[in-house]
């Protein structure tokens, strides 16, 4: 295992039109970032953030453009996708570009997921949808592979009896997403990776924790299982600068209650307005300080996750990756 950490770009298709998302992660990757991730919105969280492109599109145009893994991180394959159709999608995209494309699951948020004007359920019926999808995904990579027909006739989903057609190799890498432990240990026994996003560290830890045992309840080895984190920081050359992009541009990064039944972009800017700077404390770094967000980064790599990919809040992208291409990137070690 190499010591150098893969460090990835995250593309805010919340906060860039589909184009400058992609000339941005092009850049990124000139700039010494490997891999990129990029969320299935149909809304942006708050109307300033003012996008949200259909992110299948853009993960295509990223397998043209970039070198380096990529993966929707993450899409929810239960209420506006059949999973059928995700694995369809996931399938071809790894395909086309082998060995680079992972495929990111979890149990969504009404924000994207109630536009279809179907039932929106409570948390545990939402957790339970997801994984009888990934088992349907999962049977579909797999039987296609060998040349068979599957089908399912679960509590929430029905799939007569089909296969994928076109194929990689190898099926792409299932991750769930998850910032609860009881659904971290459930991934631990089935996905082939987690993915969370930046919190307190003794929360994060506990995280992996639940999802490594998951793993052994099953028979496997956790160190074999991808460990991937979505890390949000807000950094410009002044403090104030910093704050007030946090502030405009991911206010919701501020909000420490769970923003999954809220539906619309224009509640979330309404309950924004309570958010005040100490919210983001353990969620968003807002510094400066190069050598404060190195630190910051380094030490969720100390907890063993195998990829970050960093998400810096403001419009200054450009001005932030060339800054931590030269100071933060070439220091962090795993």
């Amino acid at each position: 295992m190499s010591d150098t950490p893969t460090i990835g770009y995250a593309a805010m298709l919340e906060q860039f039109h589909p184009t400058e998302a992609l000339d941005l992660a092009e850049y990124a990757e000139l700039r010494g970032f490997s891999g990129v991730m990029a969320a299935d919105h149909f809304q942006p969280w708050v109307p300033a953030q003012g996008h949200s492109a259909f992110v299948w599109n853009v993960l295509a145009a990223l397998g043209e453009r970039t070198k380096g893994d990529f993966g929707p991180g993450v899409t929810t394959p239960t209420f506006r996708w059949h999973p059928a159709m995700v694995a369809q999608a996931s399938a071809t995209m790894a395909a086309m570009y082998p060995t680079r494309h992972w495929l990111g699951l979890g149990s969504g948020e009404a924000l994207n997921e109630h536009i279809t004007g179907t039932y929106w359920p409570e948390a545990p019926e939402r957790i339970n949808r997801l994984f009888e999808a990934v088992d349907i995904i999962r049977k579909l990579f797999m039987s296609s592979l060998a040349g068979r027909d599957v089908r399912h006739e679960g509590q929430f989903y029905k799939l007569e009896s089909t296969r994928l057609w076109t194929m990689p190799e190898v099926p792409p890498e299932i991750l769930i997403a998850t910032a609860g432990p009881v659904t971290a240990k459930r991934a631990g026994r089935v996905a082939d990776g987690l993915i969370t996003v930046g919190a307190p560290l003794e929360k994060v830890a506990g995280l992996i924790d639940k999802f490594e045992t998951g793993a052994r309840d099953s028979d496997r080895d956790p160190g074999s299982l991808l460990k991937v984190l979505q890390l949000h920081i807000s950094w410009a050359p002044t403090h104030e600068e910093a704050l007030a992009n946090a502030l405009v541009e991911w206010p919701n990064g501020g909000m420490k209650f769970p923003k999954a039944d809220i539906r619309s972009p224009f509640e979330i800017a309404q309950i924004a307005k309570m958010v005040r700077p100490e919210d983001f404390d353990g969620r968003v770094l807002i510094s400066p300080d190069l050598d404060e967000h190195k630190a910051h980064i380094q030490s969720y790599l100390n907890l063993g996750f195998d990829r970050v990919y960093l998400h810096n809040v403001g419009r200054n992208q450009r001005e932030w990756i060339d800054a931590f291409s030269v100071d933060v990137l070439p220091g962090l070690t795993r």
